[in-house]
């Protein structure tokens, strides 16, 4: 692949004369950063130490002691770190990581994840001549179960690196890891353990596709319901290396940034010691996941030298219309290839109750809401922990018990979003869609987003039932409501999703091809034509065959749907196709998305809460809570917890049912 770093041995290079441009920008009162760090970031590693070798027999002083001693904060650690080996900067991370209270995880899984056997010598050595100790002895002695098991086999550095590849073994380790996790009762992790570990990159890549075939699963997803904790996180962090390293740490990077606050030790630890190896890969990935380019993120993330220190690190601005590097359009088209063989095994966090009695349920609400005050405990008790349908056979019998709508009742007894959570929960399916339909198109504005969350993610039964109930509840078309409430491309994708008419079944490889190339072709169209075009397929296909299509279409054009969609179009049209894409490629982390969005920053969005909260919790909200843990590195439960209170808080943990 050869050399894909940003950082490069510099031409005409002179140690002595470096040693002095830095000696003299720190000579005197207040030091010359600008100096430092475009020399710093222009010299290759290999090169800073003949600086540090100069700056001693030159001055008879040690250049990292200035450094520490003329500059602060972050910006003395990104210097002070880019001057040591790439050795010794990794045993350092890793002995941070260990020493005093709490143990840094996240930062021993990143390093001894992704580094190659030689770098884990090499950080071996210099671990023990840095600090005099054995980097295992230390690991073994702050880690625990499989976990350190784990971090043991990967500080070997004993990885199968021949590149010799058997055919048989590959085989024989899918059905090995299959039998050990899926298959069985409790998993049997050493079996991860030893096949994750030791063999080769090529091999196992080869296994987690024929793995993917086997289980009807990909590994990662097996991985994140058989394991927990630490140990899932590095056993994840392993296989997404052995996929591929750049897209592991432009996740990684991503991470590190968005949010509030910035990990600035993740950050610099990852600029740095990608830069000279495949900081441009890591760029490509980036982009490819994310809305903005590494170079933007950075650039509106950080200040100062600082900032300006990491951007040479970053090198340039990937301009979005870019075609990709051959590299990155295989990641891609790769991509679309594991989501569109993988069936997640979709999973509610709300099933039907045991030993139901619907007359029992009504009689309690009856008691919870007679005489004065509520007793809300006992009617979250009841309505969060049955089915839809126990619900609808408790308002049956509430009717036929007591002659009273339990609707009404609960409407004058409770109130606002706990109102709102407890009717939604009470509505069938179909009449709750309904009624989200009708509040987004209510009033003044109109919550675009909902009509898109709700049109593109429900399927073809649910959207006529969502017809039929909204026509009985307003007598009027929900049609009709559409086209009155909105308007152009917009308007007519809405309408062709509400037919409910989107086409059922598997991909059509030939059609694929076909459906590919017409996207291709109308990316050069004018906007009208392309936003027709657009809609002629996204909104008729099935999702398999979209997932077919997506992939293809990287080897037409050499771009990322998403990407054309973000760049080319705008506004509400760009957000529904956004929307289609995302739910056509992973629609657990769509919704993740929509949850993280509308809790985070100030207010909360508490109907689109409500709305997903209530309309997944029988569906997939648990794999909804694992893909918001694993893109926003904070669990759902944590983030409603933060973010509600009361009763309404109380009965929306019950919905996420439990923390990740």
């Amino acid at each position: 692949m050869g050399f894909r770093g940003t950082v490069t041995d510099a031409p005409d290079f002179d140690a002595s004369t470096d040693a002095e441009t830095l000696y003299n920008a720190m000579k005197g009162i207040g030091s010359d950063k600008e100096a430092i760090l475009d020399l710093v970031t222009a010299r290759s590693n290999a090169q800073r130490q003949e600086i540090i070798a100069a700056y001693k027999s030159s001055f008879g002083k040690d250049l990292i002691d200035d450094l520490k001693y003329e500059l602060t904060g972050k910006f003395e650690r990104l210097i002070v770190s880019l001057m040591r080996t790439s050795a010794y900067h990794d045993a350092k991370e890793i002995h941070d990581a260990l020493k005093g209270a709490g143990t840094n995880e996240r930062c021993l899984i990143e390093v001894l994840a992704s580094r190659n056997n030689r770098q884990i010598h090499e950080m071996v050595a210099a671990y023990k001549d840095a600090y005099g100790s054995d980097m295992e002895e230390d690991v073994v002695g702050d880690t625990s179960g499989h976990f350190k098991k784990m971090l043991v086999v990967l500080l070997q550095g004993t990885r199968d690196e021949s590149g010799v590849v058997d055919g048989d073994l590959v085989e024989q380790d899918a059905q090995d890891l299959f039998a050990a996790g899926e298959e069985q009762w409790g998993t049997d992790e050493a079996k991860f353990i030893m096949i994750l570990g030791s063999r080769s990159v090529t091999h196992l890549q080869m296994v987690f596709d024929a793995y993917g075939k086997i289980a009807e699963t990909s590994i990662e997803d097996s991985i994140k319901s058989e394991l927990s904790g630490d140990f899932e996180r590095l056993m994840l962090a392993v296989v997404q290396c052995i996929r591929s390293v750049p897209m592991f740490f432009a996740k990684r990077l991503y991470k590190s940034m968005k949010g509030l606050g910035t990990a600035d030790n993740t950050l610099i630890r990852i600029m740095i010691c990608r830069s000279e190896l495949d900081m441009l890969d890591i760029r490509e990935c980036f982009r490819l996941s994310y809305e903005k380019s590494l170079y933007n993120m950075i650039k509106d993330d950080t200040s100062g030298d600082y900032k300006r220190t990491l951007l040479n690190l970053c090198g340039g601005d990937d301009d979005l219309a870019g075609e990709f590097f051959p590299e990155a359009a295989q990641i891609a088209y790769k991509m679309w290839e594991l989501s569109s063989m993988s069936k997640v095994q979709l999973r509610p966090t709300i099933r039907p109750a045991g030993n139901f009695d619907p007359s029992a349920d009504a009689q309690a609400l009856r008691k919870a809401m007679k005489g004065f005050g509520t007793d809300e405990d006992a009617i979250i008790d009841i309505v969060a922990q049955r089915s839809n349908a126990q619900r609808q056979e408790i308002r049956q019998a509430f009717k036929s018990l007591l002659g009273r709508d339990l609707m009404k009742d609960l409407k004058s007894e409770l109130s606002k979003n706990l109102e709102r959570l407890i009717i939604g929960l009470m509505l069938t399916p179909a009449e709750f869609d309904a009624k989200m339909m009708r509040k987004a198109m209510e009033g003044a504005g109109t919550d675009e987003h909902a009509l898109i969350e709700i049109l593109v993610t429900r399927s073809n039964e649910e959207i006529l039932a969502m017809n039929a109930a909204y026509q009985d509840g307003y007598k009027k078309s929900l049609e009709e409501a559409i086209q009155s409430d909105t308007s152009g491309h917009f308007c007519h994708i809405l309408v062709s999703l509400v037919q409910g008419a989107r086409e059922e079944g598997p991909a059509d490889v030939e059609r694929a091809h076909a459906d590919a190339q017409e996207l291709a072709n109308a990316c050069n169209a004018d906007s009208d034509d392309m936003e027709m075009k657009f809609m002629s397929i996204l909104c008729t296909r099935s999702f398999p065959h979209l997932r077919r299509v997506f992939q293809e279409f990287v080897r037409y054009s050499n771009k990322d749907i998403e990407q054309i969609i973000k760049k080319e179009m705008s506004g509400d049209v760009k957000n529904a196709f956004y929307a289609i894409v995302r739910s056509v490629k992973n629609q657990p982390s769509y919704f993740a998305d929509r949850l993280y969005k509308a809790m985070k920053g100030l207010g909360t969005d508490d109907r689109a809460l409500i709305r997903i909260m209530v309309s997944r919790s029988e569906v997939d909200l648990f794999n909804i809570r694992k893909e918001f843990k694993e893109t926003h590195d904070v669990s759902l439960h944590e983030f409603i917890q933060g973010d509600t209170s009361g009763d309404y808080r109380k009965t929306l943990l019950v919905l996420c049912g439990g923390e990740d």
